[in-house]
């Protein structure tokens, strides 16, 4: 972080409005645990990833912005949470907040929620080239707002790296984090659907979708933690 301009304003971070289309589908187990590293654990019986679009209208020092990406439900120490795979957004200050603290893997693409007449609709483009679209029918049936407070409240699992001068990695931590004083205003399911395409920079579809599970459309008002190192993979190993 440079000393004199930093690139994102000091937290906590509050956002108000948050609108969350996640939709859960089934994938290739083998190519799954490729990708989520130990000591998380898995569900190879049940390989679930969730797909991912959030729109932010208004959060604290990080402005207006929106991001996609994907989630991996897991398990560490008991715990069951999500490990963040991949994200995509358009906001610097956010991607920069994002990678230094947290280690949320994040990278600059434009992504888009919005709703088109009675349906809800998500877009990524990395550049001009379009990587995913969902659509969701447009508050169909209402969720019940305890299940969708305590998807929101679970824990979150990062791997942050950061690396040294000679391109070796310097900090290699896992990281768990969590969303903090989460007001449900709004939480509905319906009928959804899912497409990912090959991109050899934005490579989501590295996790293919083989079956459509659920979809949800959620909007909440939430603070997100700073969260703790659980895991330091360059620790020294005790005898």
């Amino acid at each position: 972080m440079p000393l004199t301009s930093p690139a994102f304003a000091p937290g906590p971070y509050r956002f108000v409005n948050r609108e969350f289309l996640i939709i859960t589908y089934r994938t290739d187990p083998e190519k799954l645990r490729k990708w989520v590293p130990e000591p998380l654990d898995i569900d190879m019986d049940n390989p679930i990833v969730r797909y991912e679009f959030i729109r932010m209208p208004d959060s604290t020092g990080f402005g207006d912005y929106t991001e996609s990406g994907q989630v991996i439900p897991v398990a560490y120490a008991g715990r069951k949470g999500g490990y963040t795979h991949s994200m995509y957004l358009d906001d610097f200050a956010a991607i920069s907040g994002g990678r230094e603290l947290w280690g949320f893997p994040k990278k600059l693409a434009r992504p888009t929620l919005s709703v088109e007449s009675d349906t809800l609709v998500g877009e990524l483009h990395y550049g001009k080239v379009l990587v995913a679209n969902a659509t969701m029918g447009y508050k169909h049936l209402e969720m019940d707002h305890g299940l969708a407070k305590a998807a929101i409240e679970a824990p979150g699992f990062l791997l942050k790296i950061v690396p040294h001068v000679d391109g070796t990695a310097r900090i290699l931590e896992l990281v768990e984090y969590r969303c903090e004083d989460v007001l449900i205003k709004g939480a509905w399911t319906g009928p959804v659907g899912l497409n990912l395409f090959s991109h050899a920079l934005a490579r989501v579809n590295d996790l293919p979708v083989l079956e459509i599970l659920s979809g949800v459309h959620i909007v909440a008002d939430l603070t997100l933690g700073l969260g703790e190192v659980v895991h330091d993979y360059l620790a020294p190993v005790q005898r």
